[in-house]
């Protein structure tokens, strides 16, 4: 039987808080997505892929991947210079985690959305 790890992500002063807040923040598990393939992309490509994030926000996230060891960002001296990004092996362990829950909101959604409205109905009346 495995060892339970030493984090406890219940008790309120465990770090490991944080680190599951930043894997599940809403753009995260997108940019997690994009870059599961472990190819490089650029910035402009992680937007143009990641519908609804503004620039400062992708910057803000790509910062905090990186932060936490998921991504590697390269800087290539060129004219126009030259950014990308790629997922570490840490974050390649992200990629089914994240690609399962992914599924689970895409083939639930029908289901999630039909409660939604009974129970807004419900809340309404």
């Amino acid at each position: 039987m495995p060892l339970e790890p030493a984090a406890n992500v219940l008790s309120q002063n465990c770090p490991s808080r944080t680190v599951l807040r930043h894997l599940t923040d809403r753009w995260t598990p997108l940019i997690v997505t994009v870059l599961a393939n472990g190819q490089p992309l650029r910035f402009k490509s992680i937007k143009e892929k990641v519908e609804g994030i503004s620039p400062k926000v992708l910057t803000e996230t790509l910062r905090s991947m990186e932060r936490d060891g998921l991504l590697t960002r390269t800087a290539t001296a060129s004219l126009p210079p030259r950014v990308d990004y790629q997922l570490t092996p840490l974050g390649l362990t992200t990629v089914e985690p994240i690609r399962a829950l992914r599924l689970w909101a895409e083939n639930h959604l029908e289901e999630v959305e039909a409660n939604r409205q009974r129970y807004d109905a419900l809340v309404a009346a």
